[in-house]
């Protein structure tokens, strides 16, 4: 008896004590999720719901929904000569600052990881652009990049060479602003790269220079594979930057010199706000977000099969 009692008095008392504690932890978490899901729901979810709703209508010059036309505008926009001039723009911008922003990075972290003197100063140089906005940056590279009292002309000048309009000729206003971007995005690269060398157990090193290894061998078969868990990381987000850049565009080039700069967002905003075309915008902002993951999920299918995620010490 003495047994069925204890049991009861467990069942009535601390079996819904124990539930209730469980649901203040709950309640507790949701009170402390509530502001990120209202901010993220605000600016994420319902612009992107809101884009692909009025990707299927025709909408007037206010931006509200006229005629239904369902996946039609999707099509036409697919086969349109201009989204087409986009997406090709938004792809060469992309090859040219995520391979050239991630080997600066590795090249910056690698000097910044040496044990010298005096090297806390590189690493702050290196990583200062993360506090630059685009603004900022894209300011400081329109004057360098000036045909006239630009320093970059002023080099070739001294050079030898013949000054080049950047932003204003087709062949070189994407290079230009690629190398606005590669810079903008430098000092984030080396952060998250000397992290991941910082990582690497030192053991490993000491064991291989006692095996004869050098620095090219260390290199190769230690850094490589125990920083490509961080290099995955940065090839990721640097692609996702690089298709949706605008800020350094539309304060350098306005998509121009003959659309060789209107990347895709740029389009989406002159669609948008220059045109008042908000169908035509929102089926291009839709079909950016579609690219974006389609290009993540392949990244994380092909890439992550050559990282390697652990060690295994003493």
């Amino acid at each position: 008896m003495t047994h069925v009692r204890v049991g009861v008095w467990r069942a009535v008392w601390i079996l819904p004590r124990a539930r209730w504690a469980r649901w203040r932890e709950t309640l507790l978490a949701a009170a402390l999720l509530a502001p990120s899901l209202v901010l993220l729901g605000l600016f994420t979810f319902y612009p992107l719901l809101r884009s692909a709703y009025l990707a299927l209508y025709r909408t007037d010059p206010f931006g509200q929904a006229s005629t239904f036309v369902g996946l039609a505008q999707y099509w036409d926009e697919l086969r349109s000569p201009a989204f087409r001039n986009s997406l090709l723009v938004t792809a060469l911008f992309a090859l040219y600052t995520v391979p050239s922003g991630l080997g600066l990075g590795l090249v910056l972290a690698l000097l910044g990881n040496q044990r010298l003197r005096g090297i806390g100063v590189f690493r702050t140089i290196f990583s200062s652009t993360i506090a630059s906005s685009v603004a900022v940056a894209s300011v400081m590279w329109l004057t360098l990049l000036h045909p006239t009292i630009g320093v970059i002309n002023y080099a070739l000048r001294e050079l030898g060479g013949r000054p080049i309009t950047w932003l204003n000729d087709p062949r070189w206003a994407l290079v230009a602003v690629s190398l606005t971007t590669i810079w903008l995005n430098l000092g984030f690269t080396f952060i998250v790269i000397i992290a991941g060398l910082q990582a690497v157990p030192e053991e490993l090193y000491e064991s291989a220079r006692v095996d004869g290894a050098g620095p090219f061998a260390c290199f190769r078969h230690i850094t490589l594979p125990m920083l490509s868990p961080t290099l995955f990381f940065a090839t990721v987000v640097l692609t996702i930057i690089a298709f949706e850049s605008f800020g350094q565009i539309d304060m350098l080039t306005q998509g121009g010199p003959l659309d060789r700069t209107n990347v895709l967002v740029y389009s989406i905003y002159s669609e948008a706000f220059r045109h008042f075309n908000q169908g035509v915008a929102a089926t291009r902002a839709v079909i950016l977000f579609l690219i974006v993951l389609v290009l993540s999920l392949i990244q994380f299918r092909f890439l992550e099969k050559r990282t390697f995620y652990g060690y295994i010490g003493e």
